[in-house]
Parts: C-alpha cells; structure tokens; sequence
C-alpha cells in the first residue's frame, strides 16, 4: 500500500509540474472565478431585493447563496482534466513509458486523481478569497473553510474518476471532451448550484434532489451560510465518499483492462 501511495504521489507530481507549467491556465483559474463571482454574481444581486426570492434563497445577498454553487462548478469541469492527460499521454507515447517503468500499475489513474484534487483546492481557495472580498461571509470560519475545501476535493474525484475511466477507452481529446460535456452541463444545471429547489419546477426539483452536484453544494452551502448543520452535512459528505469509492474502482478497472498486455 505505501509502494502505491508513493507511486501515486510520483505521477501526481509530475500532472502538478505540467499545471504550473501552463501560465494562460493559471492566469484563468483567477480570472474565471472573478467572472462568475465579479459578474453574474452582481448581475443577480437584485433577486434578494424581493422578499419573496430572498426567502426562496434563504439568504440576503445573492452572492452568499452562490458561491458554493460556483466552487462546485469549478471542481466539477477541473476533473475533466484527469481523463485528458490520459490520452494526452498515450497520445505522445509517454503512457507506455509510464506502463513499462518500474511502478504499480494503478498508482497512474490514482495520481492523475491526486493532482486534480490538488488542483481543485487551489481553485477553490482562490474563489473563497475572491468571494470574501466581495463581502461573502464564512459563517463556519477558517474551520469550515478547510471543511469546504476537502469537500469540494472529495466531490472532484467522482469527475475525475468517470473521466479517466472514458479516458481508458476513447482515444480522441475531441470525443472525450463532447461527452463530458453533454453530460456536465446538465448536471450543473440540474442541481441546486444556481438556484434554490423551492422556486423549481416540480420535474426539476425532483432531480435536483438525488443529483450529486445537489449533495455537495448543499453541505458546503450550509457551512458558508447556517454554520455546523450536521444533519445536513454528514449525510451528503457519506454519499460523496460512497461515490469517490465506486468511481475510483471503475477507473481502476477500465485503466487495467485496457493497458493489459
């Protein structure tokens, strides 16, 4: 177990090189949450302005109600990268490297699963910053924030994880990215992340509710906004961790089989 563990933490490493390599990438992990927060936050600010849509949010500041959705989001298209620089990899003939090197073979798709949930702490340390200067207040404090951060890197295995097994199979960036995509979007905005249930249609509600996307936004948005909510928070962090273990072994699964020589 520790040969895999520090197997992983090697092919992890070398993702992490690759990430801070890519400077028009880093420059874009601050500046797409500036966007979403900067923007569409202050666009929507007005929503609370109606007791009615105010009640709706449970909040008084639009931007509190969306924050945990846009950590989600990030979290949720940043694990796509885990099942791109599988192909990448084969593509330039460094995963047969990796797959005749003298390492456990699962510590590949389990480091590539590291680096995105190192990644993804990154950015989501950026978007709370971000948010607390535009006034979002934590009301869980420096323990809930790192609470919501090792939430956000839990829920980024479940993407990453079904983007590697894809990645396993397809051989192409252009087909993985379609069907990560077609299915992303309606994830993110089936769930919660954006707007409350409540004011959902009854369909929509229904789905929103056992969306995973949901689950996570839901724990975190308690910890930002009503504080230690238990009830609320252990049941959805369990089904996130229930989650990461199923998508990890089908990754596991889908990388053996197809690299057995």
């Amino acid at each position: 177990m520790m040969e895999l563990i520090l197997d992983s933490w090697w092919v992890a490493y070398r993702e992490l090189i690759k990430f801070f390599r890519q400077k028009t990438r880093l420059v874009m992990v601050v500046v797409q949450p500036l966007i979403w927060l900067g923007l569409m936050g202050n666009m929507m600010s007005g929503m609370t302005n109606n007791p009615i849509a105010a009640r709706a949010l449970g909040v008084n500041n639009y931007l509190d109600f969306m924050t945990p959705g846009i950590i989600l989001m990030t979290v949720l298209f940043g694990g796509v990268f885990g099942g791109l620089s599988i192909i990448w990899d084969r593509r330039i003939g460094y995963l047969e490297k990796l797959l005749a090197s003298p390492i456990k073979r699962g510590a590949i798709p389990f480091g590539k699963s590291i680096s995105v949930m190192i990644q993804g702490s990154m950015q989501v340390a950026i978007i709370i910053t971000i948010a607390s200067l535009f006034g979002v207040h934590f009301q869980t404090g420096i323990p809930g924030i790192l609470l919501i951060i090792a939430i956000a890197m839990l829920f980024s295995l479940i993407l990453s994880g079904f983007s590697l097994t894809l990645a396993s199979v397809i051989k192409t960036h252009e087909t993985l990215m379609a069907i990560v995509n077609f299915l992303t979007m309606p994830l993110m905005f089936t769930s919660n992340a954006l707007f409350p249930v409540a004011v959902m249609p009854t369909w929509l509600a229904a789905i929103a509710k056992i969306n995973p996307v949901s689950l996570a936004v839901t724990s975190i948005r308690e910890l930002t906004i009503h504080g230690w909510v238990w009830g609320k928070i252990l049941p959805s962090l369990g089904i996130i961790i229930i989650l990461d273990v199923i998508f990890m072994l089908i990754s596991q699964f889908a990388f053996q089989r197809e690299t057995v020589e």
